[in-house]
């Protein structure tokens, strides 16, 4: 957690303006050996990266935390660090979900769940008494410590049904390059239906990458293995032991890494985050799943991301 503490910090002077942190229970796989509280990183990380937009990529409100535990939770994140808190959520894995529970619905439960507990926690952010008996959750009180002002609600979805309701819900949208680019369309249609205005809504879309050479491609690409087939499949096995047994039979190294900008040259770096931003995304989050962090922090620091600080002067 200290280790995650100073990465975070180290970001955040290096130029990187959001920091994001997974919400899990456990690790995808067995390999990547940590999973702390995510809510306790990021109330220890506030004031070492005092101009950071931070939040969780992602958090699921249903199971494993009450809705209302939620709310509460990134309400006092929020006063915190006003106006630098978001909220990504999404519909939760098995690994977490399941594995913590001993419940794990139907995919169409799920998401009933999902937009249940997005109504109860902007309920519960206005301040105001919340008398609540739904589908699948009954509240009854107010949060007497609100947050400032509402905290955007990024909606994870990684299928063309899960992108039509995000876009619905949300008021933002996380996910990843090719589900972008294959289903963007069902999120503006989403979000068209539920009158939103998809220009008002940030993109953020996860972008991974190592700096360095092929072993170091190959390294952490042994961490990350199970990408491909995260939610198509895998999503819905609750030992991260087996997840990655199954992801190391089944989905070749070279397969994996065959997008992500490798080595130190900024160019490809540079290249693959313009690339994304063109199509429409806001946000790139940059993921480097090698054993050394600093380097790719600095690297992205002194070689990449001056390109874009240019730009936006």
């Amino acid at each position: 957690m200290q280790e995650l503490r100073e990465i975070g910090t180290a970001a955040a002077k290096s130029g990187f303006e959001l920091l994001a942190t997974s919400d899990h229970f456990q690790p995808w796989q067995a390999n990547e050996r940590h999973s702390g509280a995510a809510w306790v990183t990021l109330g220890a990380l506030g004031e070492r990266a005092p101009k950071a937009w931070m939040g969780t990529t992602v958090t699921c409100p249903t199971l494993r935390y009450h809705p209302s535990i939620v709310a509460e939770a990134f309400a006092s994140l929020a006063l915190l660090n006003p106006g630098r808190i978001f909220l990504g959520v999404g519909s939760g894995e098995a690994l977490n979900e399941e594995a913590a529970t001993g419940d794990w619905p139907a995919w169409e439960e799920r998401w009933d769940r999902l937009v249940e507990a997005l109504e109860i926690i902007r309920a519960l952010w206005s301040g105001k008494e919340v008398k609540h008996k739904g589908k699948h959750y009954t509240v009854e009180g107010r949060l007497y410590d609100p947050p400032p002002k509402p905290i955007p609600i990024l909606t994870a979805a990684n299928g063309p049904k899960a992108m039509k309701l995000a876009g619905r819900h949300g008021d933002g949208l996380i996910t990843d390059p090719q589900t972008w680019q294959q289903h963007k369309g069902e999120w503006e249609a989403g979000a068209k239906a539920a009158g939103r205005n998809t220009a008002d809504m940030p993109v953020l879309i996860e972008q991974f990458v190592a700096v360095g050479d092929k072993s170091v491609a190959e390294q952490a690409g042994e961490l990350w293995r199970f990408l491909p087939k995260a939610f198509k499949g895998y999503h819905n096995i609750a030992d991260p032991k087996e997840i990655q047994r199954r992801a190391e039979a089944e989905i070749p190294i070279d397969k994996l890494t065959a997008d992500w900008p490798i080595g130190t040259d900024p160019e490809p770096h540079i290249a693959a985050i313009e690339k994304l931003f063109k199509s429409g995304a806001t946000i790139v989050n940059i993921h480097a799943g090698q054993a050394d962090q600093k380097k790719a922090i600095e690297f992205y620091g002194t070689k990449v991301l001056p390109h874009f600080r240019k730009q936006a002067a």
